[in-house]
C-alpha cells in the first residue's frame, strides 16, 4: 500500500512539474527552460543524498542511474518541443504510454501483480488515455512531428522508470542524485552545442523554474522510494497517472473544458486506484 501511494504522490509532483514546464515552454525554447531548472534539482538531489543516503552506489548501480536520467532529460526535451508543434493532450496521451516499458520490465523480472491489481492496472492505464485526450478534432490536429516526438519522449520516460527501480535498491536517495548527474551532463553536452538564450530568471519567472526542478525531483525522490515499497508494474502504472494530473490543472487553473470521456476517465482512474490499493 505504501508503494502504491508514494506512486500516487510522485504522480501529482510530475503532473505539477509538467504543468509549469509546459507553460513556460510557450515563453523559451525547451532546453533554455531544462539547462536552468535541471540544475537546481541537482543541487537538491545532492543535498538529499548527503543527509539522508546510506550509502554510495556502486559504480554499476550509479552507471544505471546516470543513464536513467540522460534518457528522462531528452524525454523532457521532446515532451516539451511536441506540446509546441502539436495537440498538448495528444502529446501527453502518447507520453503517458511509456508506462508500457517499466510495466513489461517488471513483469519480466518476475514482479507479476495480484488479480484485483492486475485489473485496476489496465484500468488505470486505460483512464490515462481517457482523461488526456481530447474529442477527435483535437487528434486530427496532431501533425506526425508532434506525434513522433511524444513516442521519443514516451520511451524515454518508461526507460527512465525502470532504470531508477534498478538503482533505487542499493539507496534511492542516491539513485535520484546519479539520474539528475546523468541528466545535467546531457544538458551541458546540448547547451554547448546549441547555446541557447537564457531565460532572465527574475520574478515570477525564477519562481516558475525553482518550482519545475523541485517538483521534479520531489517525485523523482518518491518514485525511487516507492519502487522499494511495492512491485514494480503497480507503482509505475500509480506514478503514471501525471497526465491526468497536468490535464486537470490546465481544467482549473487555466479554465480549459473538460470533455465527458476525460471526466469519465477521472472517475475510472480513482476506481483502478481504489483496485490496486485493495488487492495490496
Amino acid at each position: 500500500m505504501l508503494g502504491l501511494l508514494l506512486g500516487l504522490a510522485a504522480s501529482a509532483s510530475w503532473g505539477i512539474s509538467d504543468f509549469i514546464g509546459g507553460l513556460q515552454t510557450r515563453r523559451f525554447s525547451a532546453l533554455s527552460v531544462l539547462i536552468v531548472s535541471q540544475p537546481i534539482g541537482l543541487v537538491l538531489a545532492f543535498a538529499v543524498a548527503l543527509t539522508l543516503g546510506d550509502e554510495m552506489l556502486p559504480a554499476p548501480e550509479f552507471a544505471l542511474g546516470m543513464f536513467g536520467g540522460a534518457a528522462v532529460v531528452l524525454a523532457l526535451g521532446a515532451f516539451y518541443r511536441a506540446m509546441a508543434l502539436g495537440s498538448i493532450s495528444v502529446v501527453a496521451t502518447v507520453g503517458a504510454l511509456g508506462i508500457v516499458v517499466p510495466v513489461a520490465g517488471g513483469i519480466i523480472q518476475g514482479e507479476s501483480p495480484e488479480g484485483l491489481q492486475a485489473v485496476g492496472a489496465v484500468i488505470s492505464v486505460a483512464a490515462i488515455v481517457l482523461v488526456a485526450r481530447e474529442p477527435d478534432p483535437e487528434w486530427r490536429q496532431a501533425n506526425r512531428t508532434s506525434v513522433g516526438l511524444a513516442a521519443v519522449a514516451a520511451l524515454g520516460f518508461g526507460t527512465f522508470f525502470l532504470a531508477l527501480d534498478g538503482a533505487a535498491a542499493v539507496d534511492p536517495a542516491w539513485a535520484i542524485a546519479a539520474a539528475r548527474t546523468g541528466g545535467v551532463i546531457v544538458l551541458i553536452v546540448a547547451a554547448l552545442w546549441m547555446r541557447p538564450s537564457l531565460p532572465r530568471a527574475r520574478g515570477r519567472v525564477l519562481a516558475a523554474l525553482l518550482a519545475i526542478g523541485f517538483f521534479d525531483i520531489l517525485a523523482n525522490s518518491l518514485y525511487a522510494v516507492a519502487t522499494t515499497h511495492g512491485i514494480l508494474p503497480v507503482v509505475a502504472v500509480a506514478a503514471s497517472l501525471y497526465s491526468a494530473v497536468t490535464v486537470l490543472l490546465a481544467r482549473f487553473v487555466l479554465g480549459e473544458r473538460l470533455a465527458v470521456s476525460q471526466r469519465f476517465g477521472v472517475v475510472v482512474a480513482l476506481a483502478g486506484v481504489m483496485m490496486i490499493g485493495a488487492g495490496a
